[in-house]
């Protein structure tokens, strides 16, 4: 039975580098950084005192005054991003085609501000002084269900929580459901926003967060050898997805297709990848089998990248793995040197770089690699961004609990 074929009609971002696809892809291309000294609590006796924050957003640009209150910042991020995912592909949704019409939006922790927020309420006040809106700010299917109800999709609607892998596992499985004629469209991606108290204090106490507190630009450094841990980032990477026949019947325009999706399991520890990074090897590798492409017709790879010591060094060794000697020809990147980590959004946010990668011909670079780690020996577009010809780019996502998801795009070609 032959596949549908499945394109990218739609892109939305709010990340660190700016609010929109323009504005963060110019920072990307620019090389900049997004991370600087947190603003959203006292973070003056923290290890960690810097992190990727979105500035100037506004939900009322998105968003009903009146509903806003019942939204914690993750969904507000969705539904900004989902917005102008649809503004950009012309979809519109009618009770014609809202049964197939899907949501797929995930996040790594959810409503976590909330949480802390009216814990303390809690105590101080008492529980009469709880927020009816309270369990449906912070749940993380909340994210896509806002989102359906504000665009009216009816169709297959659920949210993975998968860690740092909950933005490719959503569009991989969207992927999948409009393949096998489950849905014609799919609006699908992730986003967090956790950059808290205790989301700090908590990825502190795991030692895995940079210290580089006095130079906050330059803390996220993946493959590098002074890397001292990752950054965290918040916002949000939306696609829509659509089977080729749906979106060439609107005219739709197409920046890319999608072919190939992996996802493993590492079975091996609850935060730290499985030894010579196997899990993320048979992740690539089942993403070219579903492609039906070999390794060496990559081009580039947005890599996971997340400047950790043992993260960095099991990805380059699971990229050999997979490509041999191909791995030296092909270009790879950390995206997350510029915008830090955004967890649960992140696979989301890569995505959509990974497809304008491919629509554009650039690949953006890996900023503060001065040093190249021992074994850290790939191309990894250091320093600035680079015109390049992409036919397919794949994009990797690992996430704790040993989850791995890998996205492959193709250059559309009718």
């Amino acid at each position: 039975m032959n596949k549908r074929r499945v394109v990218v009609t739609g892109l939305g971002l709010v990340t660190p580098l700016g609010i929109g696809v323009e504005k963060s892809w110019e920072g990307l291309m620019q090389g900049r950084s997004g991370v600087r000294r947190i603003t959203h609590f006292d973070a003056s006796t923290f290890p960690t005192q810097i992190a990727g924050e979105v500035d100037g957003f506004n939900p009322e640009d998105y968003i009903e005054v009146k509903e806003i209150k019942k939204m914690d910042r993750f969904i507000q991020f969705g539904i900004a991003a989902a917005t102008m995912a649809m503004e950009d592909s012309g979809l519109k949704i009618d009770e014609t085609n809202a049964p197939n019409v899907g949501v797929y939006v995930g996040a790594g922790m959810g409503g976590l501000p909330a949480i802390e927020h009216y814990h303390k309420i809690l105590l101080e006040k008492g529980p009469r002084k709880i927020t009816p809106f309270f369990i449906p700010m912070l749940i993380i299917n909340l994210a896509a269900g806002q989102i359906s109800i504000k665009f009216g999709a009816k169709g297959p609607n659920a949210a993975p929580a998968t860690a740092c892998a909950t933005g490719s596992h959503a569009i991989g499985d969207a992927f999948k459901i409009i393949q096998r004629g489950d849905a014609d469209a799919m609006i699908a991606g992730g986003t967090e926003s956790v950059i808290t108290a205790m989301g700090i204090g908590g990825f502190n106490a795991m030692k895995a967060l940079s210290t580089r507190n006095d130079e906050p630009q330059k803390a996220s450094r993946p493959f590098d050898r002074d890397r001292d841990g990752f950054i965290m980032g918040e916002g949000a990477g939306i696609v829509i997805l659509e089977e080729l026949g749906h979106a060439i019947k609107r005219n739709a325009k197409v920046y890319a297709e999608l072919v190939g999706y992996g996802l493993t399991g590492d079975a091996y520890h609850i935060t730290s990848p499985a030894p010579g990074g196997e899990g993320a090897v048979r992740c690539m590798t089942m993403a070219l089998k579903d492609a039906a492409i070999a390794p060496s017709e990559v081009d580039y790879i947005n890599a996971h990248g997340t400047s950790t010591k043992h993260g960095d060094e099991l990805e380059t060794h699971a990229v050999k793995g997979v490509f041999g000697e191909h791995a030296y020809r092909l270009a790879v990147s950390s995206t997350k040197s510029m915008t830090g980590h955004l967890l649960g959004a992140a696979g989301g946010v890569e995505a959509v770089v990974s497809v304008l990668s491919i629509h554009n011909s650039m690949l953006p670079p890996t900023i503060n690699l001065d040093h190249p780690d021992e074994g850290c020996d790939l191309d990894y577009v250091a320093h600035k961004a680079r015109s390049a010809s992409v036919r397919y780019a794949l994009s990797n996502s690992f996430g704790f609990g040993g989850t791995n998801a890998c996205l492959l795009f193709k250059k559309f070609e009718n």
